[in-house]
């Protein structure tokens, strides 16, 4: 199934998705990119790979596959550390090709540009069945909403759904302890969100949790851990 989504240009230059029906984006207005750098690689997967550097491979799940931007952030950071990841997302809401096909991503960084042509296998490749993407990402996109999905044993949670006040379904405590329950010792949930009702919930589902500074144009994010917190990262 696919809603009605369009391209919008964010102030990084990269671009996000704007739906009328939620009347949302995907992405904070201030960056897309800059966005998932920040909550999602510099405080979820750099942070749990710099506290735990022998213990591989990182299961990552993504609640919300989107635009694949924090998919092909996740690839391009494996190939470059050489760490292997296991990828799992879900989406119930996959985007049409001639949306996903127009997206910047891979020309926001010329740094990196090499990896571009992984942006469209993440995409074209087969829902609800493991794909093989590159010699160290490994994922399995499921065409699911969170209530029905079957999770995994995980080290870090990339909790990219839509805003509390636009999607409440997923921000139930119900919800997170979905999520929450199948993280283990030590990992890590990261989102950009950051309400009261959000850390009180974390809290007493026994994350340690964090706020932390927000990526350009937001002020706080949240970073819960599962287990004792350690100093470092």
């Amino acid at each position: 199934m696919a809603r009605e989504v369009k391209i919008i240009t964010t102030e990084d230059g990269s671009h996000s998705l704007f739906v009328p029906e939620l009347n949302e984006s995907y992405h904070s207005f201030h960056g897309a990119y800059r966005e998932s750098i920040h909550v999602f690689m510099l405080y979820g997967l750099e942070t749990w790979f710099t506290r735990n550097p022998e213990r591989y491979p990182i299961r990552i799940f993504e609640v919300g596959f989107g635009t694949g931007l924090n998919a092909w952030l996740s690839l391009v950071w494996a190939e470059q550390f050489k760490v292997p990841v296991l990828y799992h997302t879900i989406e119930p809401f996959p985007l049409e090709k001639e949306i996903y096909s127009k997206l910047n991503y891979t020309e926001v960084d010329t740094s990196i540009y090499h990896y571009a042509s992984y942006f469209n296998r993440l995409h074209t490749a087969p829902w609800n069945e493991g794909s093989v993407i590159s010699e160290y990402f490994n994922m399995k996109k499921d065409l699911i909403t969170l209530e029905e999905a079957v999770l995994y044993p995980t080290d870090i949670i990339f909790y990219d759904a839509f805003a509390p006040n636009k999607q409440p379904e997923l921000w139930t405590k119900e919800m997170l302890a979905k999520v929450t329950d199948t993280m283990n010792p030590g990992a890590i949930f990261a989102t950009y969100c950051a309400t009261g009702q959000l850390k009180r919930d974390l809290k007493d589902l026994g994350l340690e949790v964090e706020t932390l500074p927000g990526p350009p144009g937001k002020k706080e994010m949240v970073r819960g851990v599962k287990g004792r917190m350690r100093d470092e990262g």
